[in-house]
């Protein structure tokens, strides 16, 4: 008569580095009730034990520590207040653009101006604006003399904004970052 062959079933679910239930595989445990009371240090299979008792998860909350520390929770409950948390903080996050302004060398006074108001609304809104002084054929050859409109862009805005990074030339063009005063 063959002798009947028994498998155990190795459910692997850890999302985002957390050990539940049949995971655990220490000796000894700080467990946490469901209630967040401290039921002392026992081993883990005690713990899951309670924890299948409860109908709920052991799940390992601290694994550095000695012993790791284990929570009686509901999982799907626990990751869905993590992933609400995490919402959260990123809602609470500023993102800073950066916005471009492009100039030419031949730029009239009130193309000048409405280019200055646009970057100004950048800056008011948060954002760092970049701004790019754009050369095409013959200008090449003028390129220093153009300068002084990258310094009139920047006075013009000096009572909202500061020169984050003064201009510097790359390739076809002059280039030159803002950032709003503190």
């Amino acid at each position: 008569m063959p002798i009947p062959i028994t498998h155990h079933i190795w459910r692997c679910t850890t999302i985002s580095e957390l050990m539940i239930n049949e995971q655990i595989r220490d000796r000894e445990v700080r467990l946490i009730g469901e209630d967040g009371e401290q039921l002392g240090i026992m081993s883990s299979r005690e713990a899951l034990q309670l924890a299948r008792d409860a109908e709920l998860d052991l799940v390992k909350i601290a694994p550095t520590a000695k012993p790791p520390v284990c929570k009686i929770i509901d999982y799907g409950k626990y990751r869905y207040e993590l992933a609400r948390k995490e919402k959260e903080a990123k809602k609470k996050q500023k993102v800073i653009e950066v916005k471009e302004v492009r100039l030419s060398p031949n730029i009239d006074t009130n193309d000048l101006n409405t280019k200055t108001n646009a970057a100004r609304k950048f800056l008011e809104k948060g954002d760092k604006v970049k701004v790019t002084l754009r050369f095409r054929g013959r200008e090449m050859a003028h390129m220093s003399k153009s300068k002084y409109i990258l310094d009139d862009f920047a006075g013009a805005l000096s009572d909202i904004a500061v020169i984050d990074k003064p201009s510097k030339v790359e390739g076809r063009s002059m280039v030159m970052f803002l950032t709003a005063k503190r």
